[in-house]
């Protein structure tokens, strides 16, 4: 009899050591399984996103140069015309992150900042100079850096920012679906994600 009741509890020992062996497995299976999920959806945001606009800045360019003092001058003007394609990018692929398959957690730590392209095509009319006082290399240099810190600051202040600012989150909030349905964390410099809104708030 205590032979019999010796290898029943052996066999239940068996079955319950096999049965949780095999369920650390699936566990371990379904961790890495979510794991790969979790990268894959990592590398398909890690692209570039690219917002594009239209601007025109009108320019007035003056320059007075004295010959005799105040009483005598030579002056140069030019009025310009700049059609703009302005874009504003993130790279995705430069995001950095940390994922810690233990505790279910991605820390992303790095986001890119927005690279502004501005390409200018500039046009000249009214372009008068004296003969004491000719347009030189230094004058379209001068026109060229006004123009682009003017047209920087309207790329900043226009919808196309935001927009891009906005496409920047949609793209991000994948990876917090995924890891949300997947019973993960997801953190950015230490700080939870637990809502897609709070995503606007990380934006560099």
């Amino acid at each position: 009899m205590k032979k019999v009741l010796v290898g029943a509890i052996i066999a239940l020992a068996s079955v319950l050591i096999y049965k949780s062996c095999a369920d650390d497995r699936e566990q371990l299976s379904i961790l890495k399984e979510n794991s790969l999920l979790i990268q894959q959806e990592l590398q398909n945001v890690s692209k570039l996103i690219v917002t594009e606009g239209h601007f025109v800045e009108v320019y007035n360019y003056a320059d007075s140069k004295e010959l005799f003092g105040t009483l005598v001058t030579a002056d140069k003007k030019a009025l310009v015309v700049v059609n703009a394609e302005a874009t504003i990018a993130y790279d995705l692929s430069k995001v950095v992150y940390e994922m810690d398959e233990e505790q279910k957690t991605i820390y992303i730590n790095a986001i890119p900042e927005a690279e502004i392209k501005i390409n200018p095509d500039f046009e000249y009319y009214d372009v008068t100079a004296d003969y004491f006082n000719p347009f030189k290399a230094e004058d379209y240099n001068t026109i060229k850096q006004d123009v682009t810190i003017s047209l920087l600051k309207k790329v900043k202040a226009s919808s196309l920012k935001s927009n891009a600012e906005n496409r920047l989150i949609s793209e991000l909030s994948k990876i917090f679906v995924v890891t949300k349905t997947l019973g993960w964390t997801l953190h950015y410099e230490g700080n939870p994600i637990d809502d897609s809104k709070n995503l606007e708030e990380i934006l560099p």
